[in-house]
């Protein structure tokens, strides 16, 4: 997918908030063909509170593993994927979740609750890519979306990219998510691998599908 910058521009956060989001702890690296994490310097995330964002009641599941790592292959330290920024709505609310940015159109249930979730907890992103020709099945499937990033070079765009990786793994379970893609680095919530997976204008979400929509499913936060 070609490059996209958006004109509209992401809210200003505090000193504070940029640097939970950046601090050097927090990306995956696993050696070989296998995606299992590094077995040391295991750091938990911050426990937050999140969203119940589910098609029908689930249960809530514990926070993701966050590992240290090096660099990418480009010799880039990577970023903190921050699992502290959650712009969570109240659970106890229940509310459905609206129709996102996101062409709808064609993707699996699982997908759509992960485009949904994002458009909510992320206004700053006003470009999902869906179903699409490709020679891998994913999109054409319905089973993955492409979270453009605006100013996605940019120290900003960089630190958003991050947390929504940090929120997709965050909400793994709920998603039933495969795997993200982000700056070079294949995420899976077992763990992460860094190489030439390219993906520097947009974060790659792959989700196992659970079918495709009768029109009767409710999203809920």
């Amino acid at each position: 997918m070609g490059r996209h910058v958006m004109a509209r521009k992401r809210r200003r956060r505090s000193p504070l908030a940029l640097a939970a989001m950046i601090a050097p702890a927090a990306a995956f690296l696993a050696a070989g063909s296998g995606a299992a994490p590094l077995a040391q310097d295991v750091q938990p995330a911050v426990e937050t509170e999140t969203c119940c964002m589910e098609i029908v009641a689930a249960g809530v599941f514990g926070p993701a593993t966050l590992h240290k790592s090096a660099s990418t292959p480009e010799g880039e330290p990577l970023q903190t994927l921050a699992a502290s920024h959650w712009r969570a709505a109240d659970r106890a609310a229940r509310t459905a979740l609206p129709v996102g940015v996101a062409m709808e159109s064609g993707l699996q249930v699982k997908t759509i609750l992960a485009a949904r979730a994002i458009s909510a907890a992320f206004p700053e992103i006003s470009n999902i890519g869906g179903v699409r020709p490709d020679a891998l099945r994913w999109h054409p499937n319905g089973l993955a979306i492409d979270v453009m990033i605006p100013n996605y070079s940019s120290p900003e765009g960089i630190a958003l990219g991050n947390e929504i990786v940090a929120f997709a793994l965050k909400n793994a379970e709920r998603f039933d998510l495969q795997d993200a893609i982000w700056r070079g680095v294949y995420f899976t919530p077992g763990g992460a691998r860094a190489g030439g997976y390219g993906h520097y204008d947009h974060v790659h979400l792959t989700t196992k599908g659970g079918g495709y929509p009768t029109g009767s499913e409710v999203y809920l936060r």
